[in-house]
């Protein structure tokens, strides 16, 4: 089978990193595996595989008839028969459908408000779903919305997924003290709510002033970072930084001791699945699917709730034998259930269905 990724930036996203894995991963099936940045191209067009075949578009408008002709060669030229089209990129990916019909065309909706899905605007989206021939939602309640709401009754719900295969190493390294360095890896936007986690932070250093706070994820609302910045600042915070996107992220995990979400809203958050990858320990809000892929593997808080978030925290700091166990058992979970191995059999029968 031939499949192509389409996503509309190569920033360091959890949609933007989920089809970057898709594409690395099936290249090193008996399938080949290509990848269309639509937009614009950043930090994950690196860790792409040699074996992976990838185009960029350079789409100026949401009209862009070059860009549009330039996909359709390329799938015409590639005898592509799979269009995976991630978030956004599907009013696009429908344009070239509709010029290569003999191509099937697989939405997969990665929406990261799940909790708040009825006041999405979805009216292009639900033209655009005539043209899908299958639905891939990170959630139950995105699959039971896209049944109600959009043109395509083939919905699937499938868990985001995780590899560690040619994860490099990084001359980076996080400061602070070994057993005290925390970790969270939500581009800077509301939703992730990093206020909670500073906040949380905040209540924490009284007790551990050695714990250090190390904040990964790209800029993406300036008047939410400034509030961040100022907030740091005007409680005299020590110990936090900010890294902004990143590519390599495994390896900088791999230098963590706590990972941590503090979101307000979640789909099924990528950085979560990546946590137990490498072998964190983690303390996350109960938003999203976080709760079923947590379980007992972990520390679950209520979300907006800062003195929980805290206790959470102080809870894995003090006891080092609760963190290793709890890391052990979360990163084995990850492994068995969130590898792509687990996840291929399901793919493939939803691009051949």
């Amino acid at each position: 089978m031939r499949v192509l990724q389409v996503i509309d930036s190569l920033d360091a996203g959890g949609a933007e990193r989920m089809a970057v894995t898709l594409a690395n991963a099936l290249s090193r099936t008996s399938h080949d595996s290509f990848l269309c940045a639509t937009r614009k191209e950043g930090l994950l067009k690196a860790t792409l595989a040699p074996e992976v075949g990838y185009v960029f578009l350079n789409k100026r408008t949401a009209y862009d008839v070059l860009a549009l002709q330039k996909l359709v060669r390329f799938i015409h030229r590639h005898k592509i028969e799979v269009v995976h089209a991630h978030s956004s990129s599907y009013f696009f990916a429908t344009l070239a459908k509709k010029m290569s019909p003999g191509v099937r065309l697989v939405w997969h909706d990665h929406y990261g408000d799940s909790e708040h899905v009825s006041q999405r605007r979805f009216k292009v989206l639900k033209y655009c779903s005539r043209y899908f021939d299958g639905i891939i939602s990170v959630n139950e309640t995105l699959k039971a919305w896209a049944l109600e709401q959009l043109h395509c009754s083939h919905v699937n719900y499938l868990q985001n997924f995780v590899s560690i295969d040619n994860v490099e190493a990084t001359e980076d390294h996080l400061p602070g003290e070994e057993g005290y360095r925390l970790l969270c890896l939500a581009n800077l936007r509301s939703q992730k709510d990093h206020l909670n986690l500073l906040t949380a932070y905040k209540l924490v250093l009284p007790q551990y002033p050695n714990v250090t706070l190390h904040l990964v994820g790209a800029r993406q609302e300036a008047a939410y970072v400034q509030s961040l910045e100022d907030y740091v600042k005007s409680n005299e915070l020590t110990g936090v930084y900010f890294y902004g996107a990143q590519g390599n992220v495994l390896s900088l995990l791999r230098m963590a001791d706590i990972g941590i979400l503090s979101s307000r809203s979640e789909g099924l958050p990528v950085a979560l699945l990546e946590y137990g990858m490498a072998g964190l320990p983690v303390v996350c809000t109960r938003v999203g699917q976080c709760p079923e892929v947590v379980g007992d593997r972990g520390l679950l808080v209520p979300s907006q709730d800062p003195e929980a978030l805290a206790t959470g925290i102080r809870q894995l700091l003090e006891d080092q034998a609760m963190r290793d166990a709890l890391a052990h058992k979360f990163q084995q979970h990850i492994k068995k259930t969130y590898s792509f191995e687990a996840v291929l059999p399901i793919l493939l029968r939803m691009y051949t269905s």
